[in-house]
């Protein structure tokens, strides 16, 4: 059977997901697992995926960076899948597919996922530069602090007998962050 999986970072990319689900169909997969999260988060759908397969099954993704974080990352699922005899197939390589069912396709994936982890590092080094350099500048203030506009709102409904919970919940902040504002007080 081949199973694919489809992953998005934000809702906002819903466009995205639609695309990586048609092309997984498109390219024979049976079933399809798909999720909006960061891949820094929890990826319950990928977990459902992965425990599906069985020996002789296929998992197949439309990129690499669409099924892990990292390039270990990506060779530890591809060295789990192979064990349990399971191929992974990547749909966009330029045209062509990378099959890791064959040793050429397990060599390319692991170049590869090794130039998709450089360009990040670069990427996020540019953005570091980018930062300091708008900092020196003072150009560069950070996110405005949003519970601290609402200091007096915390302090005003804590007064009238609100409870932190309620409040928290009411503003949409964290628990932690309404207790910073409310002397004395300690988070339970």
């Amino acid at each position: 059977m081949i199973v694919g999986y489809a992953r998005t970072s934000t809702t906002e990319q819903r466009a995205g997901l639609e695309a990586q689900e048609r092309d997984l169909k498109a390219a024979g997969a049976e079933k399809v697992y798909a999720e909006q999260v960061s891949s820094m988060a929890q990826r319950a759908k990928l977990a459902e995926a992965l425990d599906f397969l069985r020996d002789g099954d296929v998992l197949m993704v439309a990129k690499p960076d669409r099924l892990a974080r990292s390039t270990a990352e990506l060779l530890g699922i591809e060295a789990d899948l192979s064990a349990r005899g399971v191929g992974l197939v990547v749909l966009s390589m330029g045209g062509e597919r990378l099959d890791t069912r064959n040793p050429t396709s397990k060599l390319m994936l692991t170049i590869l996922a090794g130039v998709a982890t450089w360009e990040r590092e670069i990427m996020l080094e540019r953005q570091r530069e980018g930062i300091a350099k708008a900092k020196a500048d003072g150009k560069y203030k950070g996110r405005a602090p949003t519970v601290a506009t609402q200091a007096e709102q915390i302090r005003a409904a804590h007064a009238a007998g609100e409870k932190p919970a309620h409040i928290a919940k009411r503003l949409g902040v964290a628990r932690s962050s309404v207790y910073r504002f409310l002397p004395g007080q300690e988070a339970s």
